[in-house]
């Protein structure tokens, strides 16, 4: 019986001895974080000019041109802004403007509405000599009749005197 017992011990000790070399684990790094999402970037628009008084009122790619109160000259604002029309029109041949002389509603409807046909004029003048020309323009008044505001007070008359500008 010993023999048998020692049999069993060495047969055990044989069976143990193939498996008693540990399993070594080896640390695994935990996954990177996941990749933000990518941001959708909105197209940047080209740049359009940003108009001397450019307010909700205006749309479009070119800018207002504003005057004094019974004036029809073009002050330093008025020309930057008339020129960064020029280049836009430079860059859009195919374009043409429409130029919409407005008054506020200080004077006769016949004194604004001459007004006005001056301030057009003014502006298409000098957008001419800057070598756009005269085929794609157009000018038109419109005294007080279609103002940006009905308001009756110094900030709404100034919004009110200008030569607004129509892409066609």
């Amino acid at each position: 019986m010993k023999k048998k017992i020692n049999s069993m011990v060495v047969v055990a000790l044989m069976m143990t001895a193939g498996c008693s070399s540990k399993s070594v684990v080896t640390p695994v790094a935990p996954p990177p974080p996941p990749a933000p999402a990518p941001v959708a970037v909105a197209p940047v628009a080209p740049a359009e000019p940003s108009g001397y008084g450019f307010d909700k009122w205006q749309r479009g790619p070119l800018g207002d041109v504003f005057f004094e109160f019974d004036s029809a000259q073009l002050s330093t604002d008025a020309q930057e802004q008339l020129k960064q029309n020029g280049s836009w029109l430079e860059g859009n041949s195919a374009k043409g403007a429409l130029i919409e002389g407005h008054c506020d509603a200080r004077g006769t409807s016949e004194y604004n509405l001459a007004l006005g046909e001056r301030r057009a004029n003014v502006a298409k003048d000098y957008l001419v000599r800057l070598g756009v020309p005269s085929s794609r323009l157009q000018t038109v008044s419109y005294g007080e009749e279609c103002p940006f505001t009905t308001d009756q007070n110094e900030e709404a008359w100034a919004k009110n005197r200008r030569a607004h500008f129509v892409v066609k």
